[in-house]
């Protein structure tokens, strides 16, 4: 008998496959990544034993623990949330990508001897308080991305935001990356879409998907 996580994650596949296939897209060229925050250990090994590879995790000291519990199972971490240039080493130590690199100085702390994959996250509300770049801004930080050490530039990340449309946004999302690519055309990536607007996402070019609740349920009351 299937798991209640085994049916949730077959559903949203099979959501993103519809979404793919409507916007005339392949839904192989999608990566589905599981959010995983606040869940523990033993959630990601199940996600893992149903075929599950890309994890995501918004928190450090949570990715790093979690991370090491489970090293062997061939699962690629993937960092999302606002990381600090102090905790930038530590991070790189385990991460497979980090989607919200905003600024010079995290990529500097980020550099390294061995490949890292790397999203500019661009910041969509205009509120220099939020995370990320302001699309004027990403020119200059993909040009410093692209001459540090160990950075491999993926694309851009964004999350659509509260009050607008999603489409609308990740259309906004779509133009950065165009422009993005005239300067570095292997960034193709674009990680937009959470649960709850992954098919406006879809429609809209996003490549890499970051899904939590839809597939891991209601998350805990973070300790």
């Amino acid at each position: 008998m299937a798991s209640a996580l085994g049916e949730r994650l077959a559903a949203v596949d099979r959501a993103i496959a519809d979404a793919a296939r409507h916007a005339g897209r392949d839904p192989r060229e999608l990566t589905r990544i599981v959010v995983t925050k606040f869940h523990p250990a033993e959630l990601v090994r199940e996600l893992a034993a149903l075929g599950v590879r890309d994890v995501g995790e918004n928190r450090h000291q949570e990715a790093a623990a979690k991370a090491a519990e489970l090293a062997g199972l061939g699962l690629n971490w993937h960092f999302i949330g606002q990381l600090q240039s102090n905790k930038a080493k530590a991070v790189r130590g385990y991460a497979h990508a980090v989607h919200s690199v905003d600024r010079v100085g995290l990529a500097d702390a980020l550099a390294g001897r061995t490949p890292l994959e790397v999203f500019l996250e661009l910041n969509l509300t205009g509120d220099p308080a939020r995370g990320g770049v302001d699309p004027s801004g990403l020119e200059p930080l993909a040009e410093h991305v692209l001459s540090t050490e160990g950075l491999v530039l993926r694309g851009v990340m964004a999350v659509a935001p509260l009050g607008e449309e999603p489409r609308a946004a990740f259309e906004r999302v779509r133009a950065a990356s165009q422009e993005l690519q005239l300067l570095a055309p292997d960034a193709t990536a674009i990680s937009a879409g959470m649960s709850g607007d992954f098919r406006e996402a879809i429609l809209e070019g996003a490549t890499h998907l970051r899904i939590g609740t839809a597939i891991t349920g209601k998350r805990p009351t973070p300790g």
